[in-house]
C-alpha cells in the first residue's frame, strides 16, 4: 500500500514538474527573441542560425526553471490531495505527512543532481550559442594600460591587449625576491605573442638579470618564452566572458587573476557561488513548499497558482537584493549568494515541525 502511494504522490509531482518544465523555455526564448530581435536583423542573421543558438540555450533554460518548476509542482500536488482529502486519509492509515511526502524529497534530490549536471554543460553550451549570434563586445578583446600579478611572483605592467590577436604591447616585467623589494630580474618586450601550442613568446626586448654581489647580466633577444606564465589573453579582460559561459573553476581562476590584476572580482566570486546555489535551490524550494500547500484546504487552483507565484517573487526579490550586496563587497560572495536558500530552508523547516502529521 505505502509503495502504490509511494508512487502516486511521486508521479503526481513529476507530471507538473516536466510540464512546467518543458514549457518554460518557449517563454525565455520568446522574451529574449522579441528583446534581441533588432540586433540580429542588423547582424543579417538568418532564422536558422538564430534558431540553432537558441537550442543551445535551452539547458540554460532549463535550470533556471527547474527551482519554480519544482515549487509549482509540489504546491500543487500537495494541495490536491489536501482538497480531496487523501492527506487526511493517509494520517487515518498511519502515514504522516513527513513519510508521505518522502517521495517527493527524493525525486527533488535526484533533480538537484541533474540541474548540478546541466550547470557543467550550460558554459559550453552558451558560447556555441554567443558565437552563432556573433555577440562581441569590444570590451571584451581589449585592455589598455594595466597591470598584474603573477602565480609565482612576478610583476607585469601591459600598454595594450587584443585578445583576438592574441597580443600583450609594450610589456615589462619583473620578478621580486620573496619578502623583499629586491628584484631578480627585469624584461622588457615590444610585443608577446600567445599560441595555445606554446604559450607566450616575447618579442623584441632586453632581459636583465641581477646577481646577488651587485653584479648583472643583460642581453637582448628576438625572441625568449619564459616558464611559469600559465594566463590566456581572455584571463586579463576587465570584463570577462559572462558567466553563463564559463565553468565553476574557470570562474575561480579568472577571480584570482582579477585580483592580482588590481581589479574587483566580487560580482564573479558571486555570479560563481550562484552556480551551486540555483540548482540546489530545487530541493530547498520543495522543502518549502510542501508543508505550506496544506495550509489551507480552499482555494483551489487559484490559492495554489497564488501561493507559487508570491513565493517566486519573493525568492527572486531576496535573490537579487543580496546578489547586489555580494558584488558591492558588501556580503562575503558565498552568503550572498546563498542567503535566498538559507532563509527559505529554515522557513521550510520551521513549516515542517509545525505541520500537522
Amino acid at each position: 500500500m505505502i509503495r502504490i502511494l509511494d508512487r502516486l504522490v511521486a508521479l503526481s509531482f513529476l507530471r507538473v514538474f516536466i510540464a512546467f518544465t518543458l514549457g518554460s523555455p518557449i517563454l525565455f526564448i520568446l522574451g529574449d527573441v522579441t528583446e534581441n530581435l533588432d540586433g540580429y536583423l542588423d547582424q543579417e542573421l538568418t532564422g536558422l542560425a538564430i534558431t540553432k543558438a537558441y537550442l543551445f540555450m535551452v539547458p540554460q533554460y532549463i535550470q533556471w526553471a527547474f527551482p519554480i518548476a519544482a515549487l509549482v509542482a509540489v504546491v500543487f500536488t500537495i494541495q490536491t490531495m489536501t482538497l480531496h482529502r487523501e492527506i487526511v486519509a493517509a494520517k487515518a492509515g498511519g502515514i504522516s505527512f513527513h513519510r508521505l511526502i518522502l517521495p517527493i524529497l527524493t525525486v527533488g534530490l535526484f533533480l538537484t543532481g541533474i540541474a548540478l549536471g546541466l550547470a557543467a554543460i550550460v558554459p559550453r553550451a552558451n558560447t556555441i550559442a554567443g558565437e552563432i549570434l556573433q555577440q562581441q563586445d569590444f570590451r571584451r578583446d581589449f585592455r589598455g594600460n594595466f597591470s598584474f600579478q603573477g602565480e609565482d611572483g612576478r610583476n607585469f605592467s601591459v600598454r595594450s591587449l587584443s585578445v583576438s590577436a592574441g597580443t600583450l604591447n609594450e610589456v615589462v616585467m619583473e620578478t621580486v625576491e620573496p619578502g623583499s623589494n629586491h628584484p631578480m630580474d627585469h624584461l622588457t618586450s615590444k610585443i608577446v605573442r600567445f599560441d595555445p601550442a606554446v604559450g607566450w613568446t616575447f618579442e623584441d626586448g632586453f632581459y636583465r638579470i641581477f646577481l646577488e654581489d651587485g653584479e648583472e647580466l643583460a642581453f637582448k633577444y628576438r625572441t625568449l618564452q619564459t616558464r611559469g606564465f600559465r594566463e590566456r589573453p581572455e584571463d586579463f579582460l576587465e570584463e570577462p566572458k559572462a558567466p553563463e559561459e564559463m565553468t565553476y573553476q574557470e570562474m575561480g581562476r579568472l577571480a584570482d587573476i582579477m585580483a592580482r590584476s588590481g581589479g574587483r572580482p566580487h560580482k564573479l566570486l558571486v555570479d560563481r557561488q550562484e552556480k551551486l546555489a540555483i540548482p540546489v535551490a530545487t530541493l530547498v524550494i520543495i522543502l518549502f513548499g510542501a508543508p505550506l500547500a496544506t495550509s489551507t484546504k480552499r482555494g483551489g487552483t487559484a490559492y495554489g497558482i497564488g501561493v507559487a507565484l508570491l513565493s517566486t517573487i519573493l525568492y527572486m526579490l531576496l535573490f537579487r537584493i543580496s546578489g547586489a550586496f555580494g558584488e558591492t563587497g558588501t556580503l562575503e560572495p558565498f552568503l550572498a549568494a546563498w542567503l535566498p536558500n538559507f532563509f527559505f530552508l529554515g522557513a521550510g523547516l520551521i513549516f515542517m515541525i509545525r505541520v500537522r502529521t
